[in-house]
This record gives structure tokens, sequence and C-alpha cells, in this order.
């Protein structure tokens, strides 16, 4: 265990986790939302400081992150518990558990040293904190962070962007690049799927931007949820009213965890996705999920020029010149090296 980050004493002996938007009032012996932060005598604990469910290493693009370190290799690391409830969730197994095996946790024990001594040995070119919402074991990515920034590593995370506008300060300096999810545009979506409000969501979007962090957005598009024309424009028109250069990546469902009763999502429905980012103006949409439809590929959005070919998590050619389109000399947005 490790006292945790960012908490304040409440009212009688219950403590308030400042972490994320939950703001959860825990009590004494008591754990919040994520299951993994826990009152102890008045103190608020971490339990899955330095311990590691899972360790993989992941190509980038699989994150998925199109406009940073094209083809590089990403040391992937988790631990259990999240923040969120989601009722697609494709890691429920490991987000869930505390919450279905009795407030166990489960994992390794692991250093920030070792994760970064790791990391290196494996010729990564960055620490990605993933799997489940990495807010929850904040303190043990602060400290890997840290380090691998210290040893010429870059950190990202993959994240559902609720964490509280002081959490998200802290990481500046210390993270290079995020994937947050914007899975709905409608509050009520994320009350009933995720247990979760949109707003602080679409702040972190905004502030992470602000505070030059490489910011790409996710939306996985399900059948009948979140996928008419009139909530993917209001997607888009958010994120173009940041930067129409934050890429946006629109992703198919498939049937998972608590959500079997919708079909998965066809190739036709993320074209038009893509089609209503495009026509809104933003300058990088790609389709996720179904490789080979074309819509992976990144182009010049000055003079159309196809600069980044893709299968899946593959590229297959890189012709961007340093930071800029080899064709017309326009300045392409992302982290090339």
């Amino acid at each position: 265990m490790k006292e945790a980050m960012l908490y304040s004493p409440g009212k009688g002996n219950r403590l308030v986790c400042e972490l994320c938007a939950h703001h959860c009032r825990i009590g004494p012996g008591k754990r919040g939302i994520c299951g993994v932060r826990e009152n102890r005598d008045g103190t608020l604990f971490s339990l899955v400081y330095g311990k590691l469910i899972a360790e993989h290493v992941d190509p980038i693009e699989k994150k998925p992150l199109f406009h940073f370190l094209p083809a590089g290799r990403a040391y992937s690391i988790s631990t259990v518990g999240c923040n969120f409830s989601c009722r697609h969730c494709q890691n429920f197994d490991i987000s869930q558990y505390p919450h279905a095996h009795g407030g166990e946790i489960a994992g390794r024990e692991k250093t920030a040293e070792a994760v970064v001594e790791d990391t290196l040995r494996s010729g990564c070119a960055c620490v990605c904190y993933t799997y489940v919402e990495p807010t929850i074991f904040f303190e043990f990515a602060l400290d890997c962070a840290r380090i691998a920034h210290r040893r010429g590593l870059k950190n990202v995370f993959v994240s559902n962007g609720y964490m509280t506008a002081a959490a998200t300060r802290m990481l500046a300096g210390l993270l290079d690049g995020i994937n947050i999810d914007i899975k709905s545009f409608s509050d009520d979506f994320y009350k009933k799927v995720c247990k979760a409000r949109l707003q602080p969501v679409l702040d972190t979007v905004a502030l992470m931007y602000q505070l030059g962090i490489w910011v790409e957005v996710t939306t996985l598009v399900i059948p009948g949820l979140n996928d008419s024309s009139g909530e993917l424009l209001d997607i888009a028109r958010f994120i173009k009213s940041i930067s129409a250069d934050i890429p946006w990546h629109v992703t198919a469902f498939r049937p998972t965890y608590k959500m079997l009763d919708r079909p998965a999502t066809p190739a036709s429905l993320l074209r038009k996705a893509r089609d209503i980012g495009l026509a809104e103006g933003l300058h990088y949409v790609y389709e996720g999920n179904i490789p080979g439809e074309g819509g992976e590929n990144t182009y010049c959005p000055g003079c159309g020029a196809e600069l980044i070919s893709r299968y899946g998590f593959n590229i297959r050619q890189n012709s961007i010149a340093g930071t800029s389109c080899p064709d017309c000399g326009r300045e392409i947005a992302g982290v090339w090296s």
C-alpha cells in the first residue's frame, strides 16, 4: 500500500478523494468507486501501488495513437480496478476484478524502476498506462513517468478522461500523449452505460490540449446507442472547437461483457462517422477495428497526399518528411520523433 495523493478530510470520518470526477466520500474501512482506494484510520491508501496485473509490448497504433511515434512500441502496464463500470468493457476481467472478487487486489509486485528497465530492455519508446483507467493507479504511474523521462522515454495514457483538473495538471510535463474516449455526447449514455457523466470528460480533453499534451480521441460507435448523425456531429464539432488537428478514431464495437444484445458495428457506419468528421473540418479521422477499409490512412489536409498507409496496427509506408508533407510542405500535427 501507499498513501494516496489528492484527497482531503470530509464530514465526520469520511475522506474526499479528489483524484477523479466522482469525488468519492469514503467512510472508514470503505473504498471509492474504483475499488482500489481505501480509507484506513483517516488516511487514504492506494491498494494497487506497484501491483501489476498486466504487462505487454504493444504497437503504439493499438492504443490507438496514430500521430505519436508511428510504428513504435509501447510497454503497456495496468493494475486491477477502474472508476467506470462500462457495460461493454472489453477488459472487464481486470477492470472489475475487485468488485467481482470480494475486494481482492490481484497483481504482481513490481517497482517503478523495474518497469522502466523492462521498457528499455524491450526496445520500447514509451511506457503506456492502459487497459483500465490509469488514473486509478495514479501514484505508481507518476513514479514510473518521472523515471521514464529521466531515462529518455515518453509516457502515454489511454484514458476515459474522468480525472480532476488537479490530477490533469500534475501530469503536465510528465505525460507526452493521451488517447481519451468520448464514449458518447449524451450525459444519459454516460449515466446508464458507464455510471459516470459527460462533462468532466470534455473538460479533460480541453485541459490536456491546453497543457501541451498530445491528444487523440476515440469513440466506440455502438449501433443504436451513440451512432446517430446528430450525436456524431456533436462530437466532431466539440473536437474541432479545441483543434481540427486532434485525430478522431471512430472504432467498431463488438458484443462483450454485459452488452451482448447489440450487433457488431458495420464498416458502413464507421465510414458515415468518418465522413461526418471530415465534413465538419477535422483534419484526421480514422476508422478502427475493421482493417482494410481504407479509413486507417493518414492524408495531408493540405494537398490530400497519402502520408501513412496502415493495415490494422501495421504501418505499410510512412512518407512524412520530418514533420511535414513531402509534397506540399504542410506541417503535419503529431509527435514524430
